[in-house]
């Protein structure tokens, strides 16, 4: 299990319980603050703080292969569209073929460019993309991503 861009925990703490202390949980952080009060308040979460586009590495240094899920945290309509691309890739490359990933938009900005890209990247990047419920009770009202089946990357 890999969570991406955990910031204060909102989605850790659901993702903990879940687990019951089953699995591995690796949470990967930019922000050192955030990261250390993380690993303070989870001691069995393995906290790291880097970039999500060394997903690759992180795993591998861990010695975990592919993971099994992903769900992310990541503020995607804040990337550029070479950011997005990279990210994305890096999530490609450590999904099992089995896996999920999961992430969200704000519904307030889905017209936005980025926003907009972020659906787009997803379609080219998965097989299956759905688009789950919007969470009014989120503020501000968010929606989920679901895709599965992660397409090859291209050969560069």
């Amino acid at each position: 299990m890999v969570e991406l861009g955990p910031g204060t925990g909102a989605f850790t703490d659901v993702i903990q319980r879940r687990l019951g202390g089953r699995g591995h949980h690796l949470a990967v952080e930019l922000n050192p603050v955030f990261a250390g009060r993380l690993a303070d308040r989870y001691p069995g979460l393995d906290v790291v703080v880097s970039d999500a586009a060394h997903l690759g590495e992180l795993l591998g240094e861990r010695g975990l292969g592919q993971a099994d899920v992903i769900v992310s945290g990541l503020p995607w309509a804040a990337f550029s569209a070479r950011r997005q691309g990279s990210v994305l890739d890096a999530v490609r490359e450590a999904m099992a073929p089995a896996a999920a990933f999961t992430t969200f938009a704000y519904v307030h900005a889905l017209w936005a460019p980025p926003a907009r890209r972020l659906r787009f990247a997803l379609r080219d990047a998965f097989e299956e993309v759905v688009v789950g419920r919007t969470v009014w009770r989120n503020v501000p009202p968010a929606l989920v991503y679901h895709a599965r089946r992660p397409r090859a990357l291209a050969a560069a």
